[in-house]
């Protein structure tokens, strides 16, 4: 038996829609698993534990001391963009002994949102590797902590040394309009090419 989305569409339209498969990706602690669940319609499935002395001493903490739980195999969740469209939603890993899953979670991928965090840029270029090495479309999604971002998109995509092709978007994880917006111009970009990734205004407040 189906049961309609949150968005008040039929079980038949739900059927009738074409469905996608979106990984959430990015280095360990840049709100993959917060994006996913502030989007997703439906209670997030989450796979979190609790960040032990053991994994401390692996896992690199810095800048993000605060966290105390880490995703060990995937998030997921759905969202209804319109009614002939419903993106299924798969936030992978973070940490690298956890990267084996990544390979298996992006079997039938339409594309990626590869969360990036500003005072951590470094924790982006595996994810980034990843997906270009596929071929898979792509997306930045810079997540503003605090709503303030002190650099520019032009310098982002320099410190990460991406081409025009690849859109790079400001966005607040936490906040559900934010993250999909995030989908919408993933799916713009994959449908309409570069020529979809001209960088627009952004509402997050800057430094």
């Amino acid at each position: 038996m189906v049961s309609a989305p949150s968005s008040g569409q039929s079980p038949q339209a739900a059927l009738d829609a074409t469905t996608v498969k979106i990984l959430v990706s990015g280095g360990f602690g840049v709100g993959k698993t917060t994006a996913v669940g502030s989007v997703s319609e439906v209670p997030p499935l989450r796979t979190e534990e609790l960040i032990t002395e053991t994994s401390s001493a692996v896992d690199d903490l810095t800048g993000i001391e605060d966290k105390d739980t880490t995703t060990v195999a995937l998030d997921f969740g759905r969202i209804t963009i319109s009614s002939k469209l419903i993106v299924y939603l798969f936030g992978t890993p973070g940490q690298d002994r956890f990267w084996f899953m990544w390979d298996e979670l992006a079997v039938g991928a339409l594309g990626a949102i590869v969360l990036a965090d500003t005072r951590r840029l470094d924790s982006s270029f595996a994810a980034i590797d990843f997906f270009e090495r596929r071929n898979i479309p792509f997306l930045i999604g810079v997540n503003c902590f605090h709503r303030v971002q002190p650099y520019s998109i032009e310098e982002v995509r320099a410190a990460l040394g991406l081409s025009a092709a690849v859109p790079i978007r400001l966005c607040d994880a936490r906040e559900r309009h934010s993250s999909r917006d995030l989908l919408i111009d993933l799916v713009t970009h994959i449908i309409e090419g570069p020529a979809a990734s001209r960088e627009p205004e952004s509402g997050i407040v800057t430094s």
